[in-house]
């Protein structure tokens, strides 16, 4: 524990492994109380995710690259989400054109399972913060003409922070919003934001990584 206020607190997390600090967290936690209400909008023009192929079915009969049958297996089903870009994925190739910015609907495979000492909220919450780490370097990637099957591309997350600004019910298709917002020496920045289908902003995410080619 860190501060607890009459409205706010904070957390530290430290993990180790083998003796050695290996990740920390901060979190914030707030009361709530009146102070107004503004929340960014999404663009109007991105499909309904009905329409648009899931990463199984888009990985179907593609091959290239760094891209073997186990890891087709991982990025269709193993990271238990459907996710369904616009414009199409970063797989194989930069499918679209290469621009700083894409959107991703996002939804759980399966019904989400109650977990021990934790809400439903809790849960949804939890599982959000998990997920929205698998794409939010893309709009990197996708600038830069790197898709993630080319030979040697490696990355990985140096700095992430996430503001949860509504409770959600993750049992139908988030939309994740993300923008490139800078890359240089190794290092990408990259910008998201989730709605519900129904336009109201949930959750903000701000990620360094690095992106190292071959």
């Amino acid at each position: 524990m860190l501060r607890d206020g009459r409205g706010y607190s904070t957390r530290q997390v430290r993990a180790y492994q083998n003796g050695k600090p290996i990740y920390v967290c901060l979190a914030n936690f707030a009361a709530g109380e009146p102070g107004g209400t503004f929340l960014a909008e999404p663009d109007s023009t991105v499909p309904d995710p009905e329409g648009l192929p899931g990463a199984g079915e888009y990985l179907l009969d593609r091959s290239g690259g760094s891209m073997t049958d186990e890891s087709k297996e991982y990025w269709s089903a193993g990271r238990g989400f459907d996710m369904r870009h616009v414009p199409g994925p970063v797989y194989l190739h930069i499918d679209g054109e290469p621009v700083p910015h894409q959107a991703v609907w996002v939804k759980p495979f399966d019904a989400l399972r109650a977990v021990d000492g934790l809400t439903d909220a809790q849960r949804d919450l939890a599982a959000l913060a998990y997920v929205c780490d698998y794409t939010i370097l893309e709009p990197v990637l996708r600038v830069l003409g790197r898709p993630w099957a080319e030979p040697g591309l490696v990355t990985a997350s140096l700095d992430h922070a996430m503001w949860f600004h509504r409770p959600i019910v993750f049992d139908d298709w988030l939309l994740y919003v993300q923008e490139a917002v800078a890359a240089d020496s190794g290092r990408g920045l990259g910008l998201g934001r989730f709605f519900t289908r129904d336009r109201r902003h949930v959750a903000t995410v701000l990620q360094e990584g690095m992106i190292r080619p071959a």
